[in-house]
């Protein structure tokens, strides 16, 4: 049923794998409009099993389950990209996909993404595919360091990678090679780090969000400041591959692009999100339309607007115990637009929520969250 067109209206079911915070901010979205929605997550009163309709409780490569979730749906959609594609492609012929399974085989293998980046001509940094100890040789010897390696699937937030400075790293790493698939990139001096996000519905009509500027601390985002302190020409050049790379994917629905910005101007691309992006948080409160709304438009093939930027935004991100830090600090910001996402346990470097604040100066807009710094 991927070639379905027509509108799929409220009060149909929307289907989402995935119960965490993206799906929760989705489903709240759709639950406005008038939809129902359903969610398949293992863990009991996940996020968006707390606004949702019902939930199914199963792992998410649960064949039984997923098809369970597909009957009761009218469009399927997830809220990551590491889903179990082929129990995708045996409920895709009764239940409308809008996301083609091909933009989930691109973006949840890195070897793969990067391929496909470079045959559409948007620039990336150097890299090789690496399977065995042999394959890290020549890809230390071809690209040299400094480098990172990751892994091709999986991992998120710093997890799964490793820093290659020299020989003596490659001795460390050897040892968790595993016989699985990775990939070696060359490391780049970038200045900053910027995202943008972009959609595109089944009539092929693109609209590109604002770009973002990205601090990270301990590879996890930690605030999205919007717009990026860059030039506009560096803004144009983003919304440009971003528009390219949803056309050529044939993307539904939003992604995520997340970018280096050199100190020369130049722009690689990092990864791609085939979904809503958590540096897209800000969308909610400081466009016309948030990140979550338009994936629902475009994925219940409903028509997407022009995007507007109403007023500069920063937004931080809530880990760990700075969720409670930011619940008894509510009481002295009322200009803070606080998001708790109900996760049932804090840990550290969690995200449990965010926070995101507007105005027309920036500076002033981090002064409003640096308590979280």
């Amino acid at each position: 049923m991927n070639n379905y067109t027509k509108p799929i209206l409220p009060p149909a079911t929307i289907g989402i794998l995935g119960g965490g915070q993206l799906g929760q901010m989705m489903a709240l979205v759709a639950k406005e409009m008038g939809y129902k929605v359903g969610v398949l997550d293992p863990t009991p009163d996940a996020p968006a099993a707390q606004v949702a309709d019902f939930q199914i409780i199963a792992d998410y490569d649960d064949e039984t389950a997923i098809k369970q979730l597909a009957d009761k749906s009218d469009v399927l959609t997830y809220e990551f990209e590491n889903v179990d594609q082929e129990a995708i492609k045996k409920v895709s012929d009764t239940t409308y996909i809008p996301q083609p399974v091909s933009e989930l085989e691109i973006t949840s293998n890195r070897n793969k993404e990067k391929g496909f980046l470079q045959s559409i001509g948007a620039p990336v940094t150097d890299y090789m595919p690496v399977n065995n100890a042999d394959d890290l040789l020549k890809a230390y010897r071809k690209i040299s360091t400094p480098a990172i390696l990751k892994t091709a699937e999986g991992g998120y937030d710093g997890h799964g990678q490793f820093d290659i400075n020299g020989e003596s790293d490659l001795k460390e790493v050897i040892k968790h090679l595993d016989g699985i698939e990775w990939i070696y990139e060359r490391k780049q001096p970038f200045v900053q780090e910027v995202s943008i996000m972009v959609d595109r519905d089944v009539s092929g009509k693109v609209i590109v969000f604002p770009l973002s500027e990205n601090i990270h601390q301990d590879h996890i985002l930690h605030t999205s400041i919007v717009p990026a302190r860059t030039n506009g020409k560096v803004h144009k050049n983003a919304e440009q591959i971003a528009e390219n790379i949803a056309s050529e994917m044939k993307l539904v629905g939003v992604l995520g692009i997340e970018f280096f910005l050199m100190e020369d101007g130049r722009l690689l691309v990092n990864e791609l999100a085939p979904r809503p992006h958590n540096s897209g948080h800000y969308t909610i409160e400081a466009c016309n339309v948030s990140q979550f709304k338009a994936h629902i438009l475009s994925i219940c093939n409903l028509s997407l607007p022009d995007i507007k930027l109403n007023d500069n935004a920063v937004m931080v991100n809530l880990l760990g115990d700075n969720l409670t830090l930011g619940r008894n600090e509510l009481v002295n910001h009322p200009n803070w637009n606080f998001h708790d996402y109900g996760k049932a346990e804090i840990k550290h470097q969690r995200k449990m929520g965010h926070i995101t604040v507007t105005g027309s100066s920036i500076d002033q807009l981090l002064q409003d969250v640096k308590l979280f710094r």
